[in-house]
């Protein structure tokens, strides 16, 4: 099979042709028709990510495809089912292995680029924005990097929880695309001074950051007494320190939170969320927004699309 390889942490990917997986214990062998590329690739290439893959490996955590095969004490889903998964690493291939209990059955109208834009970027939002962070209704939700993968989608799961939602992104041209989600305010992250902004517009109950550095620091100033702010990535390259007196002073909670992490210690939870996504996609309530699809062979394009913050929502890689 193909598959867009890395043999050194830093290089840059290669298709190959290699030996096709064969499912084990508890897996499935899935035919990969897409794979959504997400920020932590571009980590993983380089050996910055949690998880560390032996090289040679192809990255592609995010799967959308048919099953093909079944491991040794697998019942299913059946050979044939259309399917989202993850799988770690691996997806970009024409193959890939993952576990059973990691495939989610996706609609008959759901097209595979959805699909394989879906489940790591809406989950992250709504585990987040509804488990840990206990949005409400009523209360303003702060998004930076709101025309990212994840961003985008927490802005358009905020505002299906009935939060008010204040949009920050990088340029006017990007934050076209959360205001077209719903936002209810922009904010462009290029003019600074966010804390301001906020702040006139009546302060955050709840920030949502996959941006880490100055923004968050400037978001911790904006909040309202007992807001909560929930860092989950560091595009900015920076991990921000986080004074202990302002928590103090204004009653804040700063909430941990790691979505993979569930699929091992507490994956009901991931269940459940990914149950409740897939009705509302099947409602038409939610509409991945997919900025580029590009071939296998362009792989190494796809991650740079996101290095250099050229991508709106998520970008795709087929198999066609």
């Amino acid at each position: 099979m193909r598959a867009a390889m890395i043999t050194e942490l830093g290089g840059t990917l290669s298709v190959a042709e290699v030996p096709t997986p064969r499912p084990g214990r508890g897996e499935v062998l899935v035919r990969v028709e897409a794979c959504g590329v997400n920020f932590a690739d571009t980590l993983m290439v380089t050996g910055k990510y949690q998880e560390k893959p032996e090289l040679p490996f192809a990255p592609g955590m995010e799967i959308a495809g048919t099953v093909e095969a079944l491991g040794e004490g697998v019942a299913g889903p059946a050979p044939g089912t259309r399917i989202a998964g993850m799988a770690g690493h691996g997806g970009l291939a024409d193959f890939a292995v993952i576990p059973a209990a990691a495939c989610v059955p996706i609609p008959d109208g759901m097209p595979m680029d959805h699909a394989a834009a879906f489940l790591i970027a809406y989950g992250t939002s709504h585990v987040g924005l509804d488990y840990r962070a206990h949005l409400q209704p009523g209360e303003r939700l702060l998004v930076l990097g709101a025309a990212g993968g994840v961003g985008l989608t927490a802005v358009e799961i905020g505002k299906l929880m009935g939060a008010e939602v204040i949009a920050c992104a990088r340029g006017v041209k990007r934050l076209e695309v959360p205001r077209e989600k719903g936002a209810d305010h922009l904010l462009d992250s290029e003019e600074g001074n966010i804390r301001d902004a906020v702040r006139a517009l009546g302060g955050a109950d709840v920030v949502f950051d996959p941006v880490g550095g100055w923004q968050f620091r400037e978001a911790l100033r904006a909040c309202n007494p007992e807001a909560r702010l929930m860092p989950l990535g560091f595009a900015s390259g920076e991990i921000p320190q986080i004074p202990a007196n302002i928590l103090l002073v204004k009653n804040l909670t700063v909430i941990g939170f790691y979505w993979g992490a569930y699929l091992r210690f507490k994956p009901k939870v991931l269940t459940d969320s990914f149950a409740t996504l897939m009705n509302w996609y099947d409602k038409g309530m939610l509409e991945p927004h997919v900025s580029h699809r590009l071939p296998l062979e362009r792989a190494e394009e796809a991650l740079d699309l996101l290095r250099r913050r050229k991508a709106t929502g998520k970008v795709v890689v087929t198999m066609g």
